[in-house]
């Protein structure tokens, strides 16, 4: 990492708003003064990572591999849903999804270099992309706040992987420190802003029903984060084939990987689930603690909110 500028977003106390905007004071569990700060990070474009660059294992490697490819489409996505109701909701929260955006952009631009790295070294990414092209225009069309709920159970479950990954280096140790680096500073940052898509859909279905908002908040979580993970599961294969694994030997692996040693999957599992529940919000969660690990030797780096 070779350069930080920050954006300091915090929040004012909900029970300072007008009633009109009380929403969060009833529904959101976002800490009062939560910050989200933009860490615009560049990392090494000289270092050769190398083709095995998780512990020189090809199955942990395809795995994330298969995870980073999706990232572009997937966050530009995230942003281009997020705009359709930067209009429409209170300052504080507006302020919150211009950090959100920049965040995500960084993340957009690191990955695609990253995926770049992977390329080089033989893998066919392309069809990986091309099927989360094909997974997001199921979305044309379709109401804006279901395109919001998608968003929900995307950044859930990316969140709840990043605080694995922070919360126990097992699930990174022995990689290749850049990419390390890499994989560490996107999962500050999603865990960083991972109450603020639900906060724009506490705001955006304020005239729903509690039953209507948990349904489709509930079913969607459910369908897309199955179809998201499934697909990273056959495009990690995929990867794996193309080293010279069979089909079967490379599903038995990458199993056992997510699933037993060192099975972030099972072990995330329940937290995954608190989406299902009645009164959900990702902030339930308080894993501020995480956050700085990463920020400590930047405190003084922290700017003021434009």
């Amino acid at each position: 990492m070779n350069k930080q500028t920050s954006i300091d977003v915090k929040r004012t106390a909900a029970l300072d708003k007008p009633a009109t905007q009380a929403f969060t004071a009833i529904d959101s569990a976002t800490p009062a003064e939560h910050e989200l700060i933009v860490r615009d990070q560049r990392f090494d474009r000289n270092h050769r990572t190398p083709r095995w660059w998780h512990s020189g294992d090809p199955v942990a490697t395809a795995w994330y591999n298969s995870v980073s490819a999706s990232l572009p489409r997937g966050e530009a996505f995230f942003i281009d849903t997020m705009r359709m109701f930067r209009d429409s909701v209170p300052a504080e929260i507006a302020a919150e999804m211009k950090a959100f955006t920049t965040q995500e952009i960084n993340h957009t631009r690191e990955h695609v270099a990253f995926n770049r790295l992977v390329s080089d070294h033989g893998y066919n990414v392309e069809s990986i992309d091309q099927g989360i092209q094909a997974m997001l225009e199921l979305t044309e069309g379709r109401p804006k706040e279901f395109n919001l709920a998608i968003t929900i159970a995307l950044e859930h479950f990316a969140a709840i992987i990043s605080h694995h990954l922070l919360s126990d280096p097992r699930y990174l140790e022995g990689a290749d420190p850049v990419a390390a680096d890499i994989w560490r500073w996107h999962a500050t940052e999603e865990i960083e802003h991972k109450g603020i898509t639900y906060d724009v859909w506490l705001h955006a279905t304020k005239d729903w029903s509690r039953w209507k908002r948990y349904r489709v908040k509930t079913l969607i979580a459910m369908l897309i984060t199955r179809k998201y993970f499934g697909n990273r599961i056959r495009d990690a294969i995929g990867l794996l084939e193309q080293d010279g694994y069979s089909r079967r030997k490379a599903k038995w692996k990458l199993y056992a990987f997510l699933w037993w040693k060192p099975g972030m999957m099972r072990r995330m599992f329940f937290e995954w689930a608190k989406i299902l529940m009645p009164g959900f919000h990702p902030w339930k969660l308080d894993d501020r603690a995480l956050i700085g690990k990463l920020d400590s030797p930047y405190a003084d780096a922290v700017m003021p909110a434009e």
